[in-house]
């Protein structure tokens, strides 16, 4: 293993900006595992960690494929991590909308100019990505359709769904779209959570980055089939919203299969205790993400998003 600063600014007033990289045999650039761009995403660096802790017991062993180079990097904003804000301190802008990036551009555009430069040279790249909406998700990955998107390869990390997202515009200045845009095989991870760590989750997604690593040819890894993966459509996921704000009571659990007419949740009346609104399954379904470890929910927020049963694999 070799541990390099693949990106550095200089400090003004304290230490210096660093983006360390974690290095796993030598030769063509086969593989990266980019973490965290956002301050909160502490289960992102954790499941880094915890790949950079595995890859170096292979390597040792000697189970890193000759003529193959694997790079880890588990944050690419350790400032927003140290003061505890999600983006960017000083201006709050969001580097992960910042690719492909501009060298004589804003701090942030920098950031990721520097970043993409030295991951955009790999063949497969995975990001280990959060949502913007507070709450747990079933563990997936998810790419852009952008023309280069490869499901079948998608699959092959055993992960129970592979979903797909038409591109906004937006979505042209994040990791994933210009990775793809360069020709690498693009892949965003989403465990269960983002602010807090879940342990079987980072080590569920651990086991399947190395799984389809392993069916790529970059490791001797015993390989798992994992699940059978199900393809389904950003799109069509079934969204139900709440109408009223208040306490958030959820009634089930994310992976849980629900039959229409169900009871999902209820909202309590912060003030009054009482409950003011109750949240049915609209259809039969699996839950994919739930809003369960918010104590608070405000009125039209997405509380639940729903596999349809009826959904094509």
């Amino acid at each position: 293993m070799e541990k390099n600063t693949i990106f550095e600014i200089k400090g003004l007033y304290r230490d210096d900006f660093r983006v360390t990289g974690y290095t796993f045999g030598k030769g063509e650039k086969a593989a990266c595992i980019m973490g965290n761009f956002r301050g909160n995403e502490f289960q992102q660096i954790y499941t880094c960690s915890l790949l950079v802790d595995r890859l170096k017991k292979l390597e040792e062993e000697g189970r890193i494929k000759e003529g193959k180079e694997i790079l880890v990097v588990p944050s690419g904003n350790p400032y927003s991590i140290n003061v505890a804000k999600r983006f960017w301190a000083t201006d709050n802008t969001d580097i992960n909308r910042m690719f492909p990036g501009y060298d004589l551009g804003e701090t942030t555009q920098r950031i990721a100019e520097g970043i993409f430069q030295v991951i955009k040279e790999y063949e497969i790249g995975m990001q280990m990505a959060s949502f913007y909406m507070p709450g747990t998700f079933m563990p997936h990955v998810r790419m852009m359709e952008t023309g280069f998107e490869d499901v079948e390869m998608a699959k092959q990390f055993g992960f129970p769904y592979v979903v797909l997202r038409k591109v906004r515009p937006y979505d042209t200045t994040t990791l994933n779209y210009n990775w793809q845009i360069w020709e690498t095989k693009a892949f965003s991870i989403y465990t269960t959570t983002t602010e807090c760590l879940d342990k079987e989750s980072a080590k569920q997604a651990v086991k399947s980055i190395l799984n389809f690593m392993g069916k790529q040819g970059l490791i001797d890894y015993k390989v798992h089939d994992g699940y059978i993966s199900q393809t389904i459509e950003d799109t069509k996921l079934l969204t139900v919203r709440v109408k009223k704000a208040g306490f958030f009571d959820c009634k089930v659990n994310v992976g849980q299969e629900v039959i229409k007419g169900e009871l999902l949740a209820e909202v309590v009346h912060p003030y009054e205790g009482m409950v003011i609104e109750q949240i049915f399954a609209p259809e039969d379904g699996i839950v994919f993400f739930s809003h369960n470890n918010q104590p608070l929910t405000y009125a039209n927020t997405a509380v639940f998003k729903i596999v349809r049963s009826f959904s094509e694999s």
